[in-house]
């Protein structure tokens, strides 16, 4: 079976975003909420998760994350309507 890959953004404690790719939703959000899943996010404490989409595969899941990355903040949430 072919693991599922998704692309997330997150909104940290100091209300700025963290954009990741995961195969485990649950599993990365559990580790950034115990300060283990990204330094950015322990630095920042995680607030909430507050939108993912599910990718073809990693390659396609980096992608995207690539293209958030590179979007304002204020756009950034609208990527994943």
């Amino acid at each position: 079976m072919t693991k599922q890959w998704y692309v997330y953004i997150l909104e940290c404690q100091d209300g700025s975003f963290y954009t990741g790719v995961t195969n485990d939703i649950d599993a990365r959000m559990n580790a950034h909420a115990e300060g283990k899943g990204s330094k950015y996010v322990c630095k920042n404490g995680f607030k909430k998760l507050l939108k993912v989409k599910l990718c073809e595969d990693k390659s396609d899941a980096c992608k995207c994350e690539y293209e958030i990355k590179k979007l304002p903040r204020n756009q950034k949430l609208n990527w994943f309507s």
